[in-house]
């Protein structure tokens, strides 16, 4: 087997050993950051429309339901705290995409690709005038993102009208891996996750949505109306919109359609002067790598370095557990990453590490759907690119509730569903699997195995 750029050009374990040496375990994000409490649920509530969970997917559906009808009565149940989990843990990349990225959709809805390419940037447009319009204090930079080849045969992987050689990738940001690029300007914007989670809390309870934390919901129950039971109270409502996402779901039919699969980052202390002007990145893209087992990096508002990803770890039995966030390998990892990348930046101290669970699906992207004739819709399986597309999901839960037919709901993409996971232990025998193939094309030029390709031909496969 071949090596890639990373053991290539592999910095010294000192390197490392200095800058994990004070790393935090926590959530830079979510770090010293003001946010509302509210209440627990006691007792029993009436509402038009209750959204259980309290990250994005379900902020959103709230937000747009009271958009649609400000006399609708919306109430939200969230578990733990409004942005605890992947929304307020993510790395920030809210991009267009729908369908992550146009190879995979492409592969799977060929004639629905324009239109969901379009679908996606009409989205992306309309999270821009949210943040506009209600002044969410989000730290919004539309700077696009930059794809980059780090190996010889993904090169031409970057080839199109964003094409940068390796001069100009270079130009953009100083990297000695990198060979050549492909600039998104306008697909994607970086934003700080934790305050678009607190503020679109914020826009939903100023506009009538009563919001409760620290409230599991225990169950849905009802044929016609719905009741949500709670450990404490519970709500009846005519509809209900399940935003769970990595957590199981409330209906059994889904409960093997979505794996939680833990994604790792670290985040350094502020640059220097001296050091942006090493790295340039004078545009403040959001950055990407191109193997199967694939980085993302990004500034923050205060010109620090995140850097996530490659790491993608199932653990058997598919339950999200706080013990799955440290994982000391993976954290060594992205730190000899990083300073492969960026071998100028050696001296730099990492502040925070952590990680999460991603809502991993078969076919990568969010899947639809209503059960309890129509009364319960759902969308899940966002895997790893939520922090837009949820918007998107918002709206097609809500045309769904509300018996609508729209372009949305009338898409091939919204209408099927991925193929589920296996139980286990056939569930992390296969992941594992899948794994070790990905490795194993990164460091044989990209090639994917008989394995692989079988999953593709049948729609199947494993992401971050």
């Amino acid at each position: 087997m071949g090596t890639t750029v990373f053991e290539r050009l592999r910095p010294a374990a000192a390197v490392v050993d200095h800058a994990l040496r004070d790393t935090r375990h926590g959530v830079f994000w979510l770090d010293e950051l003001e946010r509302t409490a509210h209440p627990e649920l006691t007792g029993e509530v009436r509402a038009d429309l209750v959204v259980v969970g309290g990250g994005y997917a379900g902020l959103w559906t709230a937000v747009r339901a009271k958009e649609r009808d400000p006399q609708r009565s919306v109430v939200l149940i969230e578990a733990n705290r409004v942005g605890w989990a992947a929304s307020g843990r993510n790395g920030g990349f809210c991009e267009a995409s729908l369908t992550h990225g146009r190879e995979n959709g492409m592969n799977r809805w060929p004639r629905e690709m324009a239109q969901l390419e379009r679908l996606g940037l009409e989205n992306l447009d309309g999270i821009q005038r949210t943040v506009e319009r209600y002044g969410m204090d989000v730290e919004w930079e539309r700077t696009g993102q930059l794809a980059v080849a780090v190996e010889p045969h993904e090169v031409e992987w970057m080839q199109g009208e964003s094409f940068l050689d390796q001069a100009a990738v270079q130009a953009e940001v100083a990297s000695p891996t990198y060979l050549a690029g492909s600039w998104d300007r306008d697909g994607c914007a970086m934003v700080h996750p934790a305050k678009l989670a607190l503020e679109l809390a914020r826009v939903a309870t100023e506009l009538g949505v009563q919001i409760f934390e620290r409230t599991r919901v225990t169950g849905v129950s009802g044929t016609g109306t719905q009741t949500v039971s709670t450990e404490r109270g519970s709500v009846v409502a005519d509809h209900v919109a399940l935003a769970t996402n990595a957590f199981p779901s409330l209906l059994t039919r889904n409960r093997l359609m979505t794996v939680p699969v833990y994604d790792y980052v670290l985040m350094t202390e502020p640059l220097t002067a001296a050091q942006r002007e090493d790295i340039g990145w004078r545009n403040r893209q959001g950055l990407s790598d191109s193997g199967n087992q694939f980085h993302y990096y990004r500034l923050s508002a205060d010109d620090r370095i995140l850097f996530g990803g490659y790491d993608a770890i199932y653990h058997f039995g598919g339950k999200v557990r706080e013990r799955y966030e440290e994982r000391p390998e993976s954290f060594r990892r992205l730190a000899s990453h990083f300073f492969t990348t960026f071998p100028q930046l050696e001296g730099l101290r990492f502040t925070h590490r952590w990680a999460g669970a991603i809502d991993s699906c078969s076919r990568f992207c969010a899947f639809f759907g209503t059960a309890r004739r129509g009364r319960v819709a759902y969308a899940s399986g966002f895997t790893g690119l939520g922090v837009g597309a949820t918007r998107f999901a918002a709206d097609v839960m809500l045309d769904e509730l509300e018996g609508l037919r729209t372009e949305r709901t009338a898409l091939e993409m919204v209408r099927t569903r991925p193929i589920p996971f296996p139980p286990e232990p056939a569930a992390a025998i296969g992941v594992n699997l899948v794994r070790a193939a990905m490795n194993r094309a990164d460091h044989n030029q990209g090639r994917r195995n008989l394995f692989l390709k079988a999953l593709d031909a049948v729609g199947m496969g494993f992401d971050s």
